[in-house]
């Protein structure tokens, strides 16, 4: 049992020094470009070399980060024509997804999704930006495990990791955050209604209207470097 025990916590280290440095890249708190120094962040977290060095090798694989020669691991930089292509992808994909989850979603993950929209506009209130993401993220999650496609949620868990600080962006815009509770109410309503076209097309709208207001942010934050 102890054997076992040994062999198991070296990957729940590395899992946890991964979720930690994802939601720190996701966040903001790491900008696109910082360096990730390897003996900072072993410090910072108090863990191995290894464990950071592993975690930043799987974070790599996600495109989070990047290996620059002579600077070492960095914080992958995005272009606005990569986000643009991505959240194409992501609206053709949730709306599929949202189609599918009308569809064949029990009764019960409908009233889980429910309570979850509750749970965001809880954090909204509140002003809490990482609970506003934790309480989207748990949405998506629900919403994702129930329409039906494994692969599909595979493929846009992938996006939602390379597009965290993009999707941070697009809620700092004016008046996003409750445009987007509602469109999330409204999605919520044709879930409830089984009405699979309504949500395919509420899905889709919420994908693009959010790409325009984090694409208004990084036209207005580069107006200010260039200023």
């Amino acid at each position: 049992m102890l054997n076992n025990i040994e062999l198991v916590r070296p990957e729940t280290v590395r899992g946890q020094v991964e979720n930690v440095l994802r939601q720190a890249i996701v966040s903001g708190r790491f900008a696109p470009g910082a360096r990730l120094i390897e003996r900072e962040l072993c410090e910072i977290l108090s863990v191995s070399r290894t464990s950071v060095r592993e975690a930043l090798r799987k974070l790599e694989a996600e495109k989070l980060v990047c290996n620059v020669p002579h600077k070492g691991p960095v914080v992958t930089v995005m272009s606005r024509h990569e986000a643009a292509e991505l959240y194409v992808l992501r609206a053709l994909l949730e709306g599929y997804a949202a189609h599918e989850f009308a569809r064949l979603a029990s009764d019960k993950a409908i009233v889980h999704f429910g309570n979850a929209v509750q749970v965001l506009r809880a954090q909204a209130a509140a002003q809490i930006q990482d609970g506003v993401l934790k309480a989207k993220a748990a949405l998506y999650e629900i919403f994702l495990d129930n329409c039906g496609n494994s692969h599909l949620k595979e493929i846009l868990s992938s996006f939602y990791s390379r597009m965290g600080l993009w999707r941070a962006l697009s809620l700092r815009y004016l008046n996003r955050l409750s445009i987007s509770l509602r469109e999330i109410g409204d999605l919520y309503e044709a879930f409830k209604a089984r009405d699979s076209n309504k949500a395919q097309e509420m899905a889709r709208r919420h994908v693009l209207n959010a790409e325009a207001a984090a694409m208004r942010i990084f036209q207005r934050q580069n107006d200010k470097v260039t200023m």
